[in-house]
């Protein structure tokens, strides 16, 4: 009988698996990443942990999966060879960009190069104008002569993006077909079928990252599916969608670019559930892992979602100002800050003597001095064991041992002796750093969105987060910290807790004031339509599936949009008021002003969130932890020059239930261990998250 069901996260260093059951009762396992072939740790580890419990592989009803394949095909530019098929005159398009610089005053800095080197860019004499009329027929022998060159070229995947195809995608199909009938299976994406949205850049950047990493993708998933038939898994995969909502294999095969930031909306989704199980109203989801952390929003139980991102060029981060460095991906994709500081983060010192944190990372192999593998540089890892913040025989369940004397040898040589200060305060000083730089990210989600983050809760969660969460909330004002229970790996149960979800949009260009609305929903309708058909095809009925509408808006003549939701029901004249209204709400909130009642409001695209809610087995979530037999223990721990050396409680999460401990006080678990500074009061609460509060009522 299927009764459970399996989460699998894939991080930099750990890939983090997660077992449900019909009760909602949860196992965990812990494995090291296998970089070379990540589908190998996925099904060693999951072997691993059924045989551990008396389960087997007929016993999964699904596995659900996040991972970084596509983002990491991109971010070491390990993708297909690519060749582009477009309209006469727009070659280099994805040469010219936006022309945004990310770094203002870095005059070294150079634009990534292309996904299609030039050579691979070709033309074709057509023209549509941006209503869908042929203004130039398509040349079909001279679409013939371009396929046969990128043939011979040897490409492994063609895109095909020609002007104004959202209009009118007549021409992209007719070569879309011959591609077909010279090369049957070469690997193809059409700009009408990936995005049919105007602004030429993004919508060929984001075609072109469809074909990029297809080859790639379809590989990993094929040798996954593979790898879990070899010890009995032959349930459905799904996997994460950068947008939070899951997709069939099948479908994330065939548009890979919507897993592209698969790896970090998990987590963010499992805030969100946890959110609203606890009754709260905002909350601001922090993960740290071994080489990144990321932070999202979510607001009145909805998660935040960006319309657009760059991913590549060494760069992602929430920030709006900070754009350009990347690939334009526009696609929805949970609105998510990223720095580069995790457990395995190098900590160096600089010409001018300054510490230095990241975004280096050692990675799995050889990671942090303290495993033994052969690192020979610091890491936040490091600093950590000799804060004596982590145990050095109690990683990952002590399934990792940690040499806690190389840790200090390390420090001391390479950070300790260069600053002039002892071991101890280097460790602190590059821990505070760290922090510091996970403090940018959570202000990129919060305050640079115009949130005022000392409103929110702030849910941590991943290897490292809850070791630092506490520190940075009382840094930010946040008065409360929640820790879930399977902390450590956290991302791989908020999978278990997402649907399947489609984001469909097109454009649709009308101004508020003279909004034809039998038009409109014509246009609704057909998106609808369009959803159902893809919900249907997975086996969701009518009674499943959910829809939810958005728009989204500027004021003539402005470059970029805001995104409004779109009121349910019967679209009337008044819809056209309400989302004038809503636009300008968001425009003064987001950017403090708004423009007076003369200034024309432009309809821009229309967007669909389509999501079939699965039918599984989801319990009511996990019991609080039983109390521990064995009483407390104790160690040293460092909190800065203003404690110094403190002795420090070592409590298990059980522990917490019996009263409210003030700290310092430190919560050791199989996958994370969690740091209370001095002064903050901690408790259970009655679904078992750990309940910091950073000041006093």
């Amino acid at each position: 009988m299927k009764n459970i069901r399996v989460g699998v996260d894939i991080g930099g260093t750990f890939t983090d698996i997660v077992i449900m059951d019909k009760t909602g009762e949860i196992i965990t396992k812990k494995v090291s990443s296998t970089v070379d072939n990540y589908a190998r740790a996925i099904s060693t580890g999951l072997a691993a942990a059924l045989g551990e419990h008396g389960l087997a592989g007929g016993d999964v009803a699904e596995v659900l999966h996040g991972t970084t394949v596509a983002s990491n095909a991109i971010l070491e530019m390990k993708g297909a060879r690519t060749g582009l098929i477009t309209t006469k005159g727009f070659r280099d398009v994805l040469e010219l960009r936006l022309l945004r610089m990310p770094k203002l005053y870095d005059l070294h800095w150079d634009k990534p190069p292309t996904l299609v080197s030039r050579e691979l860019r070709l033309e074709v004499t057509e023209r549509i104008d941006a209503k869908g009329k042929v203004l130039a027929p398509l040349d079909m022998d001279e679409v013939d002569a371009v396929i046969d060159q990128l043939l011979a070229e040897k490409v492994e995947a063609i895109s095909v993006c020609l002007l104004h195809a959202y209009a009118n995608d007549a021409h992209e199909i007719a070569i879309r077909d011959a591609i077909r009938r010279k090369a049957p299976e070469m690997v193809l994406s059409v700009s009408s079928e990936v995005l049919p949205e105007i602004k030429e850049y993004e919508r060929t950047s984001t075609t072109v990252i469809n074909s990029y990493v297809k080859p790639i993708v379809g590989r990993y998933l094929t040798s996954l599916i593979g790898d879990l038939k070899s010890i009995e898994v032959t349930s459905p995969l799904l996997l994460m969608q950068s947008n939070g909502g899951l997709t069939p294999a099948e479908t994330a095969a065939e548009m890979p670019v919507h897993i592209i930031e698969s790896g970090p909306a998990a987590g963010v989704i499992g805030a969100q559930s946890l959110a609203r199980r606890a009754g709260l109203d905002k909350v601001i989801s922090f993960d740290m892992g071994g080489t990144t952390a990321k932070a999202a929003l979510v607001e009145d139980g909805k998660v935040s979602r960006a319309e657009e991102y760059s991913v590549g060029g060494g760069i992602m981060i929430g920030s709006r100002l900070m754009s350009g460095a990347g690939y334009a991906l526009k696609v929805p994709a949970i609105d998510l800050a990223e720095v580069g500081a995790g457990g395995g983060s190098i900590i160096a010192v600089d010409a001018g003597g300054v510490p230095q944190v990241g975004p280096e990372s050692a990675g799995s192999f050889p990671g942090p001095v303290c495993y033994g593998l052969g690192g020979t540089e610091p890491t936040i890892t490091d600093a950590n064991v000799v804060l004596g913040y982590i145990n050095p025989t109690h990683l990952a369940g002590g399934s990792v041992k940690l040499d806690a004397a190389k840790s200090h040898a390390v420090l001391r040589e390479k950070v300790a002796s260069k600053l002039g200060v002892g071991v101890a305060h280097a460790a602190y000083g590059a821990h505070l750093v760290a922090a510091a730089n996970m403090i940018r990210a959570i202000k990129a989600v919060s305050s640079e969105r115009g949130r005022d983050p000392r409103e929110f809760g702030l849910v941590a969660f991943g290897g490292n987060g809850p070791l630092f969460a506490a520190g940075m909330a009382r840094s930010l004002g946040i008065r409360t910290v929640i820790v879930p229970p399977a902390a450590g790996v956290f991302s791989s149960v908020g999978l278990l807790f997402s649907d399947v979800e489609y984001h469909l949009s097109r454009s649709y260009r009308q101004v508020i004031g003279t909004l034809d609305t039998a038009a409109l929903v014509a246009a609704w309708n057909a998106l609808e339509s369009q959803a159902r058909d893809k919900l249907h095809a997975d086996g969701f009925t009518d009674a499943q599936i959910v829809l939810t509408r958005t728009a989204k808006l500027h004021y003539r003549g402005q470059a970029y949009e805001l995104t409004v939701p779109m009121p349910d029901g019967p679209i009337t004249a008044e819809t056209a008021a309400h989302l004038g209204d809503a636009f300008g709400d968001e425009h003064e909130r987001t950017y403090g002003h708004r423009a007076g009642p003369e200034e024309p409001v432009e309809l821009v695209s229309l967007n669909l969130s389509a999501s079939g809610e699965l039918d599984t087995m989801r319990g009511a979530g996990r019991k609080a932890p039983p109390i521990p037999a064995d009483p407390p223990g104790e160690r040293q721990a460092y909190f800065g020059t203003t404690h110094g050396w403190m002795p420090t409680p070592i409590l298990l999460r059980g522990h917490l239930a019996e009263r409210v401990w003030t700290g310092p006080v430190i919560v050791e678990e199989y996958d994370c261990t969690c740091v209370v500074p001095p002064g903050m009061a901690v408790a259970l609460d009655e679904y078992g998250n750990i309940v910091i509060r950073t000041v006093a009522d």
